[in-house]
């Protein structure tokens, strides 16, 4: 399947992250029988990382690249494109993972 993603609310439609660029998002991970596994919004702070470089999933390198600023989605993340069949702390091996995604600014703007 890989990844996809259903926009909840469109962004500016103008500003879009670039291979490397600095991202500030909110996210919730929630497995596909509605587990939450973790979330940025419940600790109160964004998660940043470098986008396109593997710093974070394959699903979120090739969907999140999609969005534009101020842009809320989901992203359905095939197991493939998440952690495969060795899974990671409370994601079991081979699961499909949901993420509620918020691009919040790129590169602090």
């Amino acid at each position: 399947m890989s990844v996809k993603r259903t926009v909840i609310q469109e962004g500016d439609g103008q500003h879009f992250p670039k291979k490397g660029d600095k991202l500030s998002m909110h996210y919730t991970g929630k497995l596909s029988d509605g587990t939450k596994f973790d979330s940025s919004v419940d600790r109160g702070r964004p998660f940043e990382f470098k986008i396109g470089v593997g710093q974070v999933i394959r699903g979120w390198d090739e969907g999140v690249i999609q969005m534009s600023k101020g842009e809320k989605a989901t992203l359905t993340i095939s197991s493939e494109y998440g952690y495969g069949p060795r899974g990671m702390g409370p994601i079991p091996p081979n699961a499909t993972l949901i993420f509620d995604v918020e691009l919040l600014s790129i590169n602090g703007k």
